[in-house]
């Protein structure tokens, strides 16, 4: 079986969703969402990454993020993926209850059901590259191996 997961206010998935309102203390500041923190990292030091973090919602974090009037950080393809996993590991240690739904899904593939992006997502024709479902299934296994050797992690995200 897979879980497929798109909207954050889907029960039970939807915490899988960057939209997912489960913010998180990350780089010592506060993050509303994790699309929050993902976009900011596009202009990680300026002050367009401050106005997105303070963006109201996760979707207008989003538009500011894909302003393309803003110049990207030089490295931004290199570290994106990283970016990501340190955001969503954040937001998984932050709260217990979407920890135990991650967790609750087993050994299953977990796959973004969107047909709009081939990268983070499954994409039009189902082959996406789906780099969301393979953070989380990630972070799953990263949890898990936590959970058994300590309680707590220590929220470390290298290589970012």
């Amino acid at each position: 079986m897979t879980v497929y997961f798109y909207g954050a206010d889907e029960v039970p998935y939807g915490c899988f969703s960057n939209f997912s309102d489960h913010g998180f203390g990350l780089d010592c500041v506060r993050w509303p969402t994790s699309e929050h923190y993902f976009q900011a990292q596009k202009f990680k030091g300026t002050r367009h990454a401050d106005l997105i973090r303070r963006a109201r919602t996760p979707l207008r974090a989003a538009e500011l993020g894909r302003d393309s009037s803003k110049p990207l950080r030089r490295d931004w393809e290199r570290v994106k993926d990283d970016v990501m996993r340190c955001a969503v590991a954040a937001k998984f240690r932050a709260h217990a209850d979407i920890r135990h739904i991650l967790l609750s899904t087993g050994d299953e593939e977990i796959v973004e059901d969107t047909t709009t992006d081939h990268y983070w997502g499954r994409g039009r024709t189902g082959n996406g590259k789906n780099m969301l479902g393979r953070i989380l299934v990630r972070t799953r296994h990263q949890l898990r191996a936590e959970l058994a050797d300590t309680p707590d992690g220590d929220g470390c995200c290298p290589g970012r």
